[in-house]
């Protein structure tokens, strides 16, 4: 079926934003500790009237509960607890494009489009070019022996590009009543394509991935079937990704979460819970820092400054121990695909020097034509080739985003991890990124680059 099927899609907006926490939502709890919780903590929280749920005892934080009104106001007096703020959620945009996709490359040179590659749609991927991962690939290095977290909304288990490097075994769900291996099905699928962009084996069908013999395995922590995930379930992602030994854990996600305003969808929450969720995701990223998982997310698809944007905090690109990623992208690429600025900023990227560590490629959108070009045999929008080409739910297509950008970054730590030939601190990934990337724009960190553009052939020779 994977022969037949053929999708693309234009996903401008893939960044989740903070939604109005639904019913169900508001009689759950986060509940944060001091230090630590005493061991008469479970007992404490039936007598206040809340169900515990799940425990991270490694990051002090509960997931709780409760239909009592009273619930926080006693549970707030217990001496281990600091807080107790409500578990909102937040939710994944819908691509707003969708187009076709047909036909197999013939052609011949070292990187995308004119490599002749038996995986049908490599030189669709202008991002290898940017990254020159060709090149990497050609020192030995294709990210054997790393292990890469996809903390997202699942994986298509069976996708042909994806199944050699998946870890079946390792792979979780913290979305109730989903499975980590997502519903059959031709369609877009956001931790399919994200996990194509990182680790899509070099195997004679479809793409490639940045490295290619990297391992990878799911941590669903989005709903495929509503885009939406609790702020606990994605604590309990980052927590179990860091213990079952990441070195690298991917989060092509993200949250606004208010500094002062705590308001959601008009629902006004204590200005201390978006406070006290900053402090838990804080405890996570740290946490899985601590345990040497080298965090990589996507830092907003929304054209912000983050640099003087007091009103909000971007969760997790800003917390600390992450590494945020801006997007870069091509105008009018499948016209001039040698000469192509593949570097400049993407539109909707968000940026700061105060934020952004690395960039590295995820689309755009802004070719103003509409006319159709064909690249290695593939026909389609010329618009359309700007995105980023990777796997999707029985299929291949396009989407852009930092989300993307993200993936492209973890890809090239990965082979750092390969490189090093075991464990390798999240310290020494983001010394190995910071010497090795392209420094863009004004000399050292800039706004739209930070220390530059990832660079995979520096990244494993340095």
């Amino acid at each position: 079926m994977f022969t037949k099927f053929r999708r693309a899609c234009l996903a401008a907006g893939v960044l989740t934003t903070v939604a109005a926490p639904a019913t169900v939502q508001a009689a759950s709890y986060i509940v944060l500790a001091h230090h630590d919780f005493d061991a008469d903590f479970q007992r404490r929280i039936t007598a206040a009237g809340g169900r515990l749920t799940a425990i991270l005892p490694n990051i002090g934080v509960a997931m709780v509960v409760s239909n009592d009104p009273g619930f926080r106001a006693r549970t707030g007096a217990v001496p281990s607890v600091r807080s107790v703020a409500a578990d909102i959620e937040v939710q994944l945009q819908p691509p707003p494009l969708r187009a076709p996709v047909a036909a197999n490359p013939v052609a011949e040179l070292a990187s995308p489009p004119f490599t002749g590659d038996d995986d049908e749609y490599f030189d669709l991927q202008w991002g290898h070019t940017a990254l020159r991962t060709v090149d990497a690939w050609a020192t030995g290095v294709r990210g054997a022996g790393a292990l890469v977290a996809v903390v997202d909304s699942g994986i298509d288990a069976e996708h042909p590009d994806l199944a050699p490097n998946l870890r079946p075994d390792l792979s979780r769900s913290f979305v109730p009543g989903e499975d980590w291996n997502i519903a059959p099905g031709a369609y877009f699928h956001h931790g399919t394509h994200v996990a194509g962009i990182i680790a899509a084996a070099d195997n004679g069908v479809g793409v490639i991935g940045v490295a290619p013999e990297a391992e990878i395995f799911a941590v669903k922590v989005l709903s495929e079937r509503t885009t939406t995930g609790t702020v606990s379930g994605i604590l309990q992602g980052i927590v179990y990704a860091a213990e079952t030994g990441a070195d690298i854990i991917n989060m092509s996600l993200g949250a606004y979460i208010p500094r002062n305003n705590c308001t959601f969808g008009g629902v006004s929450l204590p200005t201390r819970d978006c406070t006290e969720i900053i402090v838990a995701f804080s405890r996570a990223t740290r946490y899985a820092r601590r345990l040497g998982s080298t965090v990589i997310a996507a830092a907003g698809n929304d054209a912000r400054d983050l640099d003087h944007d007091a009103a909000l905090v971007v969760v997790p690109a800003q917390l600390p121990g992450v590494t945020a990623i801006s997007a870069t992208g091509p105008v009018g690429w499948a016209l001039d695909p040698v000469g192509a600025n593949l570097d400049r900023l993407a539109s909707y990227s968000n940026f700061g020097q105060s934020v952004i560590d690395f960039a590295a490629p995820g689309g755009d959108f802004v070719y103003p034509g509409t006319e159709s070009c064909t690249v290695a045999g593939v026909t389609n929008l010329c618009s359309i080739f700007d995105l980023v080409f990777s796997t999707f739910s029985e299929g291949w297509g396009w989407a852009a985003g930092t989300s993307m950008a993200a993936a492209h970054a973890s890809g090239v730590a990965a082979l750092i991890v390969s490189s090093a030939g075991g464990p390798t601190s999240p310290e020494d990934v983001e010394r190995t990124l910071r010497a090795s990337s392209d420094d863009l724009g004004k000399p050292g960190n800039d706004d739209a680059y930070g220390a530059g553009r990832v660079n995979a052939l520096n990244a494993v020779t340095e």
